[in-house]
């Protein structure tokens, strides 16, 4: 019967995957199982019957593995357990080595060591520790690119950041060129309205046009590259690629002349004077993209057909919304357009055939009425003294002329000087009254207030006595 046991005994201890080991005091050896010899790297010729110091304390890399063995025969009255590193033809295992002393009823036999192959679990521990710092990394990235976009969001398009951030060159000097849709705005006569306003009366309402402007271009896919005062540019087709451009730049446009009814509302609520604005459009190949040095560098566009969207700009009147040929070439859905002109713009080649377009059809249906407003002639004309505006600086030579008829914001002049169509003057008429001059009558030239001073109906409503 003990045979049987110690039969059973034996076979079960062969075919353990853990590694069985046992060592006596003299240092020598006595038995290891095959799973020992495969961890330990070793044949049993090598190691049966060898002294254990010979085989191990010379090898440095294993003083963690020798010293846990050293520990259980120096420290017999307990059991020793403990991970070390062990180093095998240049490669590091995991053992879990459990150590402890070995008596029979008679006498002290040795040291039995009992250790198994840990390095998949801690291969596997390490890939957890390493996702968990990947997943604190990650939540680090993100609360990063949160913060990037939320403060650089308030200088630069949600479309820019997203480009800077999604994008591995996203920060690199150089642009490509790209056929694209600008957008330019401007608030009419507002450096004149500056002059009178206060400060902080100012901001708050550039603020909140700006806010309402913002929304309506984004809404459209747009992506705003700078605010210039009170003026905006917005390109449509970059970053992201807008197959539609045209008809995205279009609808914004559109759609930021029926917002200002709203804005005037508010405007008229904290008691701020009523706001107009004029938009150019216009569709052409420039070059978009990372534009400066590397101490300072901005998301631009440069280009011919920047400045010619500047050009059509400068043509407008409040709530006019002008396209130029390029851009309604790219049109695809119906559109209305109140009249055509033609104009000479500085530094295009000849004439170009502006489109005052007051709305859009399907699937935009978007429409900005028109005011009926006719100047009412005058029983006797108003005589007046004007300067023509050119650029942002007024002519010192002075002009005059009559009025003839006026309206809420426009008026017909008489005058024997030649003035062109699209030329600015201001008149003295309550303070410094800006016009547009945008077209000639039979009567002179129809002019369309851009900046009304806060004297004009005082001055109007004494010079009609």
């Amino acid at each position: 019967m003990a045979n049987s046991h110690k039969f059973v005994r034996d076979k079960i201890v062969m075919n353990m995957t853990e590694g069985i080991l046992v060592m006596g005091f003299d240092g020598n050896i006595k038995y290891a199982n095959p799973a020992a010899l495969d961890i330990l790297g070793f044949t049993q010729e090598e190691m049966l019957d060898k002294r254990f110091a010979s085989l191990f304390i010379e090898d440095s890399n294993n003083d963690d593995f020798v010293q846990t063995v050293l520990d259980s025969i120096y420290e017999r009255d307990k059991v020793h357990q403990s991970v070390v590193p062990y180093y095998r033809d240049d490669k590091m295992y995991h053992l879990r080595v459990l150590s402890s002393y070995m008596v029979d009823e008679q006498e002290s036999l040795g040291v039995i060591l009992v250790f198994s192959d840990l390095s998949e679990i801690m291969e596997l521990r390490d890939v957890v520790k390493s996702m968990e710092e990947i997943r604190k990394l990650n939540s680090q990235l993100e609360i990063r690119n949160k913060l990037i976009s939320e403060t650089f969001g308030r200088f630069l398009s949600d479309d820019i950041v997203k480009h800077l951030l999604d994008t591995p060159d996203g920060l690199r000097l150089g642009g490509k060129k790209q056929q694209l849709t600008i957008l330019m705005s401007d608030l009419r006569g507002f450096t004149a309205m500056s002059e009178r306003m206060d400060a902080v009366d100012l901001i708050s309402m550039l603020n909140h046009y700006l806010g309402e402007m913002t929304a309506v271009i984004q809404e459209n896919k747009g992506t705003i590259i700078e605010f210039i005062g009170d003026g905006i540019l917005a390109i449509f087709g970059a970053p992201d690629n807008v197959p539609d451009h045209a008809n995205c730049a279009l609808a914004s446009a559109l759609g930021m002349e029926a917002r200002m009814l709203e804005i005037n509302k508010w405007n008229a609520e904290h008691g701020y004077p009523e706001l107009e604005m004029g938009i150019g459009v216009n569709t052409g190949e420039v070059i978009v993209g990372n534009i400066g040095s590397e101490k300072r560098t901005k998301y631009g566009v440069v280009g011919s057909h920047v400045n010619l969207c500047g050009r059509i700009e400068s043509y407008t009147v409040g709530g006019q919304v002008l396209i130029s040929p390029t851009t309604r070439e790219q049109i695809t859905t119906d559109i209305d357009i109140a009249r055509e002109m033609t104009v000479y713009p500085k530094g295009a080649n000849g004439e170009l055939l502006l489109s005052h377009v007051t709305g859009m059809g399907a699937p935009y249906n978007i429409h900005v009425k028109l005011t009926d407003n006719v100047p009412q002639h005058l029983e006797r004309p108003i005589p007046v003294c004007m300067y023509l505006i050119e650029g942002k600086h007024g002519v010192e030579k002075a002009i005059y002329g009559g009025i003839t008829a006026v309206a809420h914001d426009s008026a017909v002049l008489e005058t024997s000087y030649d003035f062109q169509i699209f030329d600015n003057i201001q008149i003295n008429a309550g303070g410094k009254l800006f016009c547009k001059i945008t077209d000639k009558t039979d009567g002179g030239y129809l002019l369309q207030y851009t900046s009304v001073p806060t004297g004009y109906a005082a001055w109007l409503k004494e010079a009609r006595v």
